[in-house]
């Protein structure tokens, strides 16, 4: 495998215990194998319903909840289609994107279509969905106060500092009776589009995986479902409040299988994204999560 992974791996490991490094000319042989049978297919037009070539490895870089977990569950579907399935961990939301478009891993899975589409704009890069696999229902959770319905005057309320999830964030804010956005804000809304403040609330941004740790620090956070899960909160019995699956958020905000542009057509990517939808994987979300994670239909 490229030079690149190796030193992002190895970053990656010592800051938040990566997982997933192999042998470099084992992965070398492996990636061969894997954009030979891409260059195959592009070259025949031909696909055997999602089946590869045996042998053939891919690497998917994830969050560890609960992509990474719902990935590990898929490798044995993934090996009865002659594909080894390998995960490797990241713990923020900008490594996976910069691994993807190096071509140092094959595809991710951590993130929505909106947050991927900000990222292309801002970081120029060219990836792209292959499929929607999951939703996972941002939630409002008690930090030093526990009542929606009794804000203090003046309550910190942390949210996501990225473009799409404070948006999010803010809908939810909304929906909620906190605040009230200006009319055209929608999804693009910042806390400039603020309008109504009856409580006088301060909106704090914070990098997303940092805001479970700063709980006890404000009177409530907004909450990404992966990362309320890592920090063990239950989105049925500890979210205050949480998107509905009928909300404007639901139906934008599913994650996705991300690739470089025309990667989408592999073979291979096609067979984990039919692995990742299948009625197996399905009842392992639902099982194991308790609608904390959604599949998609």
């Amino acid at each position: 495998m490229k030079k690149g992974l190796a030193l992002v791996l190895t970053a990656a490991f010592c800051v938040a215990a990566v997982t997933g490094c192999g042998n470099s000319s084992k992965e070398t042989k492996a990636e061969t194998k894997a954009e030979t049978s891409a260059e195959t297919t592009a070259e025949t037009g031909k696909e055997t319903n999602g089946a590869a070539e045996a042998g053939t490895k891919l690497t998917v870089a994830a969050s560890p909840t609960p992509h990474a977990e719902i990935l590990n569950a898929a490798k044995e579907l993934m090996a009865e289609k002659g594909i080894e399935l390998e995960v490797v961990e990241f713990t923020d939301y900008v490594q996976p994107n910069k691994v993807v478009d190096a071509g140092d891993v094959d595809a991710n899975y951590f993130q929505h279509l909106p947050y991927l589409e900000n990222f292309n704009e801002e970081q120029g890069t060219k990836l792209v969905s292959a499929g929607a696999i999951h939703y996972e229902p941002l939630g409002i959770y008690p930090g030093k106060s526990n009542d929606l319905t009794n804000i203090p005057d003046g309550a910190e309320i942390i949210v996501p500092n990225d473009a799409t999830n404070e948006a999010r964030a803010l809908l939810l804010l909304e929906a909620n009776g906190i605040l009230t956005l200006k009319e055209d804000a929608g999804l693009n809304a910042t806390a400039n589009d603020i309008a109504e403040n009856p409580h006088n609330v301060k909106i704090v941004e914070m990098e997303a995986a940092q805001i479970a740790r700063a709980v006890e620090d404000a009177d409530f956070v907004v909450l990404n479902g992966n990362y309320a899960l890592q920090a063990n909160f239950s989105v049925e019995n500890d979210a205050l409040a949480k998107e509905e699956s009928d909300s404007e958020a639901a139906q934008t905000y599913a994650n996705i299988i991300a690739v470089r542009e025309g990667d989408e057509e592999r073979a291979e990517i096609k067979a984990l994204v039919e692995v990742l939808k299948s009625d197996e994987i399905k009842s392992f979300i639902e099982t194991t999560y308790e609608g904390a994670v959604l599949p998609i239909e």
